[in-house]
């Protein structure tokens, strides 16, 4: 799992460089984000360990909620994160949005 999540570091979309630029260096209200973290038997894109917040940003080929995507929430949810989902376009095209929605889970209690 660890050296799956060094290789998706290595090669993010646009929309997770986009993102990573503005969690990285605990720009969010000071938490830290750490990216492609495996958990369990899971890649995350994102996750906040503090505020058990796992993102995740999905592209054009997730035109539903895929089976897996479902089980890997539930399992998630089970472990007490929250999951915050968005479209690449959603990051590309209103980053602001994006970060507002992240940075008030943030400010929440923890689930």
């Amino acid at each position: 799992m660890t050296a799956l999540g060094k290789v998706l570091r290595k090669r993010p979309t646009d929309a997770e460089k986009l993102l990573w630029k503005q969690l990285r260096l605990k720009q969010i209200e000071g938490f830290k984000f750490r990216r492609q973290q495996p958990i369990d038997n899971y890649i995350v894109d994102f996750v906040c360990f503090e505020k058990r917040i796992v993102i995740e940003v999905d592209g054009g080929q997730h035109a539903t909620q895929s089976e897996d995507d479902i089980a890997r929430d539930t399992y998630l949810r089970r472990q007490e994160f929250k999951v915050l989902r968005f479209w690449n376009n959603e990051v590309l095209q209103n980053i602001n949005g994006v970060l507002e929605v992240i940075r008030e889970s943030c400010l929440s209690p923890a689930p």
